[in-house]
């Protein structure tokens, strides 16, 4: 792996929060801890966590590797000289990170790391596929029951003729005889050594003699694509999950990137979600307010529940159903189910007389005495 421009910009050991000096079980003790506190399994949905999770994995792929370690702890040893290398401090007669391009391809050759592993321009070595994102629309009652559906995407993948390799089938690649198979070629230039992609096989490391048809030896074709997901229970509106590994096919043996699913989740016509919380409007009559009632409360798949109403329940009361709401992985939340007191736009003649004698009964007392009017 040749040094990278973040290695001249972001301190790995404070990332982990160790020493520089910290033994290599010790950074693979600060690693893990990091990494199941921010997983993205852990914290779906959490952007900020998701890359927290992906900054601590980038330092430990380099500090909680030996080798890299010493490389990035010698730049990071040749401090502001290194940002102008080899003119010094990016001042006058040196050049700036701009300049240099991808210090990769500079200081790869530097440290003597032309080889594959390299992520430097002109595509050399294995690269990581894209990362990809999609939405996925759910109704209400299964985003809360969770299911296990598909989602169907127009992207990259690999070729179904020559399955990724970009020759035809029935024949294989060539090692490319220019550069060895290494993709990079070097030119030594006294005390330092530089690197550059191969120019017969574009850095890949192989040459193909008889091209797939369908990919064009690429081993890449962009086509409709189905991928299985499983929804978990609970699952809220604008969640994001991961499918790791079903996103872009990588380049020259990389890995393929990660698939994102975006959940959007349609309204419910009575329910609405407070987190794992149900809640639901529940119209009430004066007379049920008033005196008091025992009033039927649909849940959303367990049957209706009873609700006491006390005596003098006001409008807008909320009524707390343990257990009847959103169930997740880590908790289940309950129905809160708010009375309303309705009020009829007509009236009967005997409902009319009804409410009249019980204004007469009141002796004509006033709900806004207190307010002095």
């Amino acid at each position: 792996m040749a040094p990278q421009r973040e290695w001249f910009e972001k301190d790995y050991y404070r990332v982990l929060g160790v020493a520089e000096s910290a033994s290599a079980k010790e950074i693979k003790s600060a690693y893990r801890k990091l990494s199941r506190q921010y997983h993205p399994d852990a914290n779906s949905g959490d952007a900020a966590a998701e890359e927290r999770f992906k900054e601590v994995s980038a330092a430990y792929d380099v500090v909680g590797n030996e080798e890299r370690r010493k490389e990035y702890d010698e730049v990071r040893r040749l401090g502001p000289a290194a940002s102008g290398f080899p003119g010094g401090g990016g001042g006058q007669g040196g050049f700036s990170f701009t300049d240099a391009g991808d210090l990769g391809d500079l200081l790869g050759g530097l440290f003597n790391r032309g080889g594959r592993g390299g992520g430097g321009r002109g595509g050399r070595g294995p690269h990581r596929g894209q990362d990809l994102e999609t939405e996925l629309h759910l109704t209400f009652d299964d985003a809360v029951a969770g299911l296990t559906t598909a989602v169907h995407l127009t992207s990259d993948a690999p070729c179904h003729t020559c399955n990724g390799s970009g020759a035809k089938p029935g024949t294989t690649p060539k090692r490319c005889a220019n550069c060895g198979g290494q993709g990079v070629v070097s030119d030594n230039q006294g005390l330092f050594s530089f690197s550059s992609p191969c120019p017969v096989c574009a850095g890949r490391g192989v040459t193909i003699d008889d091209p797939c048809p369908t990919c064009r030896g690429t081993g890449v074709e962009r086509r409709p694509r189905e991928v299985k997901v499983r929804i978990p229970a609970g699952v809220a509106d604008g969640q994001r999950i991961r499918l790791k590994g079903r996103g872009g096919p990588g380049q020259n043996g990389g890995p393929p990137g990660d698939l994102y699913v975006v959940v959007r989740v349609a309204a419910h016509p009575i329910f609405a979600r407070k987190g794992n919380d149900l809640t639901i409007t529940v119209p009430i009559t004066f007379p049920e307010a008033t005196l008091g009632a025992d009033i039927a409360v649909p849940t959303l798949d367990d049957g209706p529940v009873t609700v006491r109403i006390p005596a003098g329940t006001r409008s807008g009361r909320t009524f707390r159903v343990k257990g009847k709401g959103v169930s997740s992985a880590k908790t289940k939340g309950d129905l809160l189910a708010t009375v309303e007191v309705a009020v009829p736009s007509k009236l009967s003649s005997a409902e009319r007389k009804a409410l009249e004698a019980f204004q007469a009964a009141s002796n004509g007392a006033s709900p806004r005495e207190h307010l002095g009017v």
